[in-house]
């Protein structure tokens, strides 16, 4: 089945080229069968035939421990000291943790820093250990990161809370080429996960200096007023705030995630478990704690991008600005709503499985924007997406969601303009009657807005 569809696409780009190959696959509905319409590399295609078949979200039947469990990619990258950094991102020309041929699958397992973080003691055990999870049910690998990271001095005040894994060097990736991140498969390696609200973060943070922000009092900033112990200086004392999230499973098999309702009852919601944190290395710094490359705000390179449509079966595009890409993910996430307006999502540690391809400059094997700005897309959707200060770490941040909204637009007409062929100003009236844009997130600095345009619009 597989070779039939491949040996359909390679002729309908033979009849029709890339862009009537679009309307055709919405029509004949093979886009998701054959994975990005916008095409692959050679090298993409011919690792197709060995690639992990894509995988249902599925609840853990074992803790996924380093090296346990379904490894499903050519390649497998752990999350060890050596191999991630915490708070920070890798810059162009970091040592890479692997090396892999472009088109070829890697699967890393990843770590949630919720549980490890210093307001909750650098104890994920004892931690964890007190919503009743016993030591084999927390990851050895977060144990030793926890305990033995040494690469970088931590300050919580300062440092970005994800632990970062990798980056990868993707043979043949040059500046000004885009890398094609395929999202095959996420597994969560625990049944829980953690979201946390901390003072002076999240939508409705008190602003700095003491006041409250524009639009709520004092009475409405989250969390409590009374109860910000920052002064002290010890994390522990902040008077942050975790709540414990258990996952569960319905009796149709439906993988949930579950809080307590108050003093009795649960509220219980889908998961949707995908990496807040995709990215490429993107900023020359001379230390591992350069500011430009913290992990928090989002930038042209990916990073803390907080997508929640980048789950299985997605396609994340970034243009690329070192040697070998240097691709790297964090932040891994079991659920998240547009906004992640607490601060964090449901944070829980997932083994991902993905395929990195090189589209060279030129080739048009990705969208036009992505050589120059992020883009995704899913079976259904294509996704261009805005930021608002994605330079913002070189000098002063704003978290303007007027500009991300702007700049989400500006792409997606880019990209209707030049990808699909439409007139402008008509593609400017088709996303005012039909495409859709939703916050991303307005807690990492940079905020973000994404838009979705269907592809069934356009199989006539």
């Amino acid at each position: 089945m597989q070779d039939n569809v491949e040996g359909v696409r390679d002729a309908l780009v033979g009849a029709i080229g890339r862009r009537g190959l679009i309307r055709a696959a919405a029509a004949i509905g093979v886009a998701g069968a054959a994975g990005s319409v916008l095409g692959a590399s050679g090298a993409a295609a011919a690792a197709k035939k060995s690639e992990p078949a894509v995988q249902p979200v599925r609840f853990p039947k074992q803790i996924l421990q380093p090296g346990v469990g379904p490894i499903d990619g050519q390649h497998y990258l752990k999350s060890l000291p050596d191999q991630v950094r915490w708070g920070y991102v890798p810059s162009i020309g970091s040592e890479p943790a692997l090396r892999m041929r472009s088109g070829e699958t890697v699967t890393i397992d990843t770590v949630s820093h919720e549980g490890l973080l210093e307001d909750q003691g650098r104890d994920p055990v004892g931690y964890f250990g007190r919503h009743g999870v016993d030591r084999a049910r927390v990851l050895d690998d977060a144990v030793v990161i926890a305990r033995e990271y040494r690469r970088t001095t931590r300050n919580f005040d300062l440092d970005g809370p994800h632990v970062v894994t990798g980056p990868i060097y993707v043979d043949g990736a040059a500046p000004g080429d885009a890398l094609k991140i395929e999202v095959l498969s996420i597994l969560p390696r625990v049944p829980y996960g953690v979201v946390s609200s901390r003072h002076g973060k999240g939508a409705l943070a008190r602003a700095a200096g003491g006041p409250a922000p524009a639009g709520i009092s004092l009475e409405e900033v989250m969390p409590p007023v009374s109860t910000d112990g920052r002064a002290t200086g010890d994390p522990t004392h902040y008077g942050n705030i975790s709540v414990f999230t258990q996952i569960k499973t319905n009796r149709k098999g439906v993988l949930s995630g579950a809080m307590p309702r108050g003093t009795s009852g649960e509220v219980v919601f889908p998961l949707n478990p995908f990496m807040g944190m995709m990215g490429v290395a993107s900023a020359q710094a001379d230390s591992l704690t350069d500011p430009t490359l913290n992990s928090i705000p989002p930038t042209l390179g990916g990073g803390n991008i907080d997508i929640n449509l980048l789950g299985v079966r997605s396609t994340f595009y970034l243009p690329v600005f070192s040697e070998g890409a240097l691709f790297f993910v964090g932040d891994p996430h079991h659920a998240m709503g547009n906004g992640e307006v607490a601060l964090t999502a449901m944070e829980g540690s997932v083994r991902g499985t993905f395929r990195l391809t090189v589209c060279k400059a030129g080739s048009k094997d990705a969208p036009s924007v992505a050589y120059h700005y992020p883009f995704a897309e899913t079976p259904d959707v294509w996704i261009p997406v805005g930021l608002s200060d994605p330079d913002g770490s070189k000098g002063g941040q704003s978290s303007d969601l007027n500009v991300a909204m702007r700049r989400a637009v500006v792409n997606a007409l880019d990209f209707l303009q030049h990808d699909l062929g439409m007139d402008r100003a008509v593609a400017y009236a088709y996303l005012s009657a039909a495409g859709n844009f939703e916050v991303s997130q307005v807690v990492d600095r940079t905020v973000g807005v994404h838009g979705t345009i269907r592809k069934a619009d356009f199989a006539g």
